[in-house]
């Protein structure tokens, strides 16, 4: 269960108001630092240590790769294949826990390039700046995501990889960018988590029967995730109206393009999976590439996200087109200001 805090450890000595780095004085400080007080108590109040709320050790916690429970659902793009509903079920359930590890590598290796971020993030703040007891505890509690993630890809014996290696690699340049440009960093943030948050929820809301282990995760991760998510959204909220317009527009575009790769990395089926278990090209293809129901679910994980970029004002008729290049187009929600854009879909909808 969630460790309850002691009345000592929530007592704290309000800071002076200061501005956030980079950022003005502006009338939303107010606004934007009582954010950060709430979510820095929710930290405190509620959250999960993994090696004492995850009893690994339990019986029923025990991962068996034969276990039916890791079959892929029929929801799942490969699992509704008729290749996969074809193969033995000891088959399925390895080809389904590959899957779960896969991401849980994945989760541990982008929070791994986080915490760094965070860190280069908190190492540039001034004294008595309100992010810098907020960031601490969100990179606490991604360390104990990383550990709960690692510790399950160990259990299952499976040689998982995570990300292709040209990938890691390359997110080896991720934790530098705070230094050159937050506003770009906290895009990065939301790619990689706003989709496995995404996939999440579906799978914790899909009624499908769940190894326990899985879910105790799953539902650890997305409590904890929700209070980073609103961070990086607010810090983005307070940000980038004070832009000049050139580093706007640059972010407009910068944004689809990691937007893409990282839906894609969290998403896409992993090639050491395919390899491992003989799953034809042909299959894949059917099954991700050439399935609109494949590409649509890619751009519903990105739609909080997409919709915060158009309310912000950073989709424009340029960054638009390199949204569908990176095949993640779908119309927002939001217009610029927040806006609801019902009206601009009832127009477009006639207009086809």
């Amino acid at each position: 269960m969630a460790r309850q805090a002691t009345p000592t450890a929530t007592a704290t000595t309000a800071p002076p108001k200061t501005a956030t780095r980079n950022g003005s004085g502006s009338a939303s400080a107010d606004s934007y630092e009582a954010t950060l007080d709430r979510l820095s108590k929710a930290s405190v109040e509620k959250h999960w240590e993994p090696y004492v709320d995850i009893p690994w050790d339990d019986p029923e916690f025990a991962i068996d790769v034969d276990d039916p429970r890791w079959k892929l659902p029929p929801a799942d793009k490969l699992g509704a294949h008729p290749w996969y509903q074809q193969q033995p079920p000891g088959v399925q359930a390895r080809i389904g826990l590959w899957r779960v590890a896969t991401a849980m590598k994945v989760g541990m290796q982008f929070e791994n390039l986080l915490k760094r971020g965070l860190l280069s993030y908190a190492y540039w703040l001034d004294n008595h700046n309100p992010e810098f007891r907020y960031v601490y505890h969100e990179m606490i509690e991604e360390g104990h995501h990383g550990m709960m993630f690692q510790e399950f890809v160990n259990r299952t014996g499976m040689p998982i990889k995570g990300m292709p290696r040209p990938l890691r690699r390359l997110a080896l340049v991720s934790p530098l960018i705070p230094a050159l440009d937050p506003d770009l960093f906290f895009i990065f943030v939301l790619g990689g988590e706003d989709p496995i948050d995404f996939v999440q929820r579906q799978t914790l809301r899909s009624g499908c029967e769940l190894h326990p282990l899985q879910e105790k995760i799953m539902r650890i991760h997305v409590a904890e995730e929700s209070r980073h998510l609103s961070f990086a959204r607010t810090y983005l909220r307070r940000r980038v109206p004070e832009m000049s317009w050139p580093h706007k527009r640059a972010l407009g575009i910068a944004a689809p393009v990691i937007l893409g790769i990282m839906a894609g990395t969290m998403l896409d089926p992993p090639r050491a999976l395919i390899k491992h278990f003989g799953i034809p090209r042909e299959v894949v293809k059917e099954a991700y590439r050439k399935n609109p129901a494949a590409q649509d679910e890619v751009k519903a994980s990105l739609t909080k996200v997409r919709d915060l970029c158009a309310e912000l004002g950073l989709i424009t008729p340029v960054s638009r087109q390199v949204w569908k290049l990176m095949g993640i187009w779908s119309e927002p929600s939001v217009t610029p200001g927040g806006r609801k854009a019902k009206a601009a879909h009832s127009a477009a909808g006639s207009a086809a």
